[in-house]
């Protein structure tokens, strides 16, 4: 592992769980990685030598017509950009965004990003006070203006808080793909919905490719609190970037990368080549945190007492200036061939709950959608799988979630039956939060 002098440095450290042992024939090696930071983030460290220092961010309000139903939404959600403004640090670059089927900048205007100092922060504060609701909804426009502000900045952080309260009607969905894909990789964005008015794929499709966390904030009081929360969560990330990096020997086929902690995201199909026989996938900017991630490979068929280095995870940071990039830590996933029995059928437990996490996701998602379609057979047996896979991994959240979907009658075999009614926001909020994981007791 690559540590670092400075005490109050990032400090990157990876551990690789697995159970190495295969039967004779098998070609399937899992592991779950476990990257964890320290030292930087919330505890005040310092960029990592060569970075650039600071952070920039920009809040994407929506000012749409519909904020005005109930008209107290609108004033909720100027509250809640103020209560963002009120976390920025001294010395952050900062921006505001009014988004309807336009993107205009509220604050400070004219293509510039303000820097946060009392000053600046009571003048953003009065200039949201003159917001109002009209128009539609075009994300895309407000992305790209967010992508222009924040790419003018000379910082290593660069972030986007987006809320809407509708769906994205103003433009086509091809319009928002080419933004996200424009977007991805220039600036991590936190995305949420407020109300039950919005499209939950949208809004998870935002975060998902921005590398960032959605939410339903569905009573808009609560919007400042969650706006405050996200903000000191941005104000606390010292080191963007960063990649985890896949080698693999001649012969050996990648089958995933995901992570699976603190929520399930597919990473495989965002590699980008980095070598011989190795590829980088993105992680975004990180704290003072911890995140598990499931890599799965296939080997070559090998005799009994053979082993060999299935695959080399390392964790890369780039050279702004184009040099070799920076490697912060590494570990290694090996396959060793074995005849003995128990060893080679054992399922390692982290590897055995996390791909318990991720169907967990995965059926409610076909659950509600099934619900969605009428086929409530086939909803029952989803949601009564994702309710037995809940109860047997200790994910209490999710389990409370599906219990306003479903009643419960066995949680231990998986036996439910849908609710005959269901709060729009109830359903909603299980579909956003669907992929938020519990870590593994280890």
């Amino acid at each position: 592992m690559a540590n670092f002098s400075k005490s109050n440095v990032p400090q990157f450290s990876v551990e690789v769980y697995q159970n190495e042992f295969l039967p004779e024939g098998g070609r399937e090696v899992n592991g779950i990685i476990t990257v964890t930071s320290t030292g930087g983030g919330t505890t005040g460290g310092v960029p990592l030598p060569g970075r650039a220092a600071g952070a920039a961010v920009v809040i994407m309000v929506d000012c749409s017509g519909s904020m005005d139903y109930p008209p107290t939404k609108m004033r909720n959600a100027r509250d809640a950009t103020a209560a963002a403004v009120d976390t920025l640090r001294d010395g952050t670059s900062f921006a505001v965004v009014a988004g309807t089927h336009v993107a205009k900048e509220v604050y400070p205007g004219n293509g510039r990003l303000a820097v946060a100092d009392a000053r600046t922060r009571a003048e953003a504060k009065g200039a949201l006070r003159r917001l109002s609701a009209g128009g539609g909804t075009a994300i895309g426009t407000w992305l790209r203006l967010a992508d222009r502000l924040l790419g003018a900045a000379d910082v290593d952080i660069r972030h986007g808080i987006l809320l809407t309260d509708g769906r994205n009607e103003h433009e086509a969905p091809e319009d928002l793909r080419a933004a996200l894909d424009a977007c991805a990789g220039r600036f991590t964005c936190d995305a949420r919905g407020v109300g039950t008015d919005w499209e939950v794929k949208e809004v998870t499709a935002i975060s998902s490719a921005l590398l960032g966390t959605a939410d339903i904030v569905a009573d808009p009081a609560g919007l400042a609190a969650d706006f405050t929360r996200m903000m000191e969560n941005a104000m606390g990330k010292e080191v963007a970037d960063v990649a985890l990096r896949l080698w693999t020997p001649v012969g050996v086929e990648i089958q995933f990368v995901k992570q699976v902690a603190p929520t399930v995201a597919d990473l495989t199909g965002r590699r980008t080549e980095a070598g011989p026989r190795a590829g980088d996938y993105p992680t975004g900017s990180w704290g003072d945190e911890s995140r598990d991630y499931h890599v799965c490979v296939r080997v070559p068929e090998a005799g009994i007492g053979q082993e060999m280095l299935a695959a080399r995870v390392s964790l890369v940071l780039p050279d702004p200036s184009g040099g070799a990039p920076q490697t912060l830590s590494q570990g290694l996933v090996r396959a060793v061939w074995t005849d003995d029995m128990v060893a080679s059928t054992s399922i390692n437990p982290q590897v055995a709950h996390y791909t318990g996490q991720a169907e967990l996701a995965q059926v409610i998602q076909q659950g509600l959608d099934a619900r969605k379609s009428g086929d409530f057979d086939g909803a029952t047996a989803k949601l009564g799988r994702a309710v037995q896979l809940a109860s047997a991994s200790g994910n209490e959240d999710t389990a409370k979630l599906l219990s306003k979907v479903v009643d419960v009658v066995d949680a231990a075999t998986g036996t439910v039956r849908l609710k005959a009614k269901v709060a729009e926001a109830d359903e909603m909020t299980l579909e956003t939060r669907s992929t938020k994981t519990v870590r593994v007791k280890k």
